[in-house]
Order: structure tokens, then sequence, then C-alpha cells
């Protein structure tokens, strides 16, 4: 269940980090960096057997 959740917010948070829309342009590597951040961190925790 917690997997399920976590791969929706993870795909919601890709759709988001993608500057398609006018507003979003000039945000530069800001979302895309934060999500590569929270992507990380899963990744550690999930090897390390705590996910």
């Amino acid at each position: 269940m917690l997997t399920t959740i976590l791969i929706v917010v993870l795909i919601l948070m890709l759709l988001g980090a993608v500057p398609r829309w006018p507003h979003s342009k000039n945000w530069g590597y800001y979302p895309s960096g934060g999500l590569g951040l929270v992507l990380l961190i899963i990744l550690i925790l999930a090897l390390m057997g705590r996910l």
C-alpha cells in the first residue's frame, strides 16, 4: 500500500517538474533537482531495507 502511494506521488512530482507551462519556464533546475534529491533518498532507504 505504501509503495503504491509512493509511486503515485513520484509520478505526480515528475509531471509537475516538467517546464511545459509558461509560468514555470524561468524556474531553472530547481523542480527537477528537488525531485532528483527525493528519488535519491528513496533509493537509499530502499537499499537499506527501511522502505
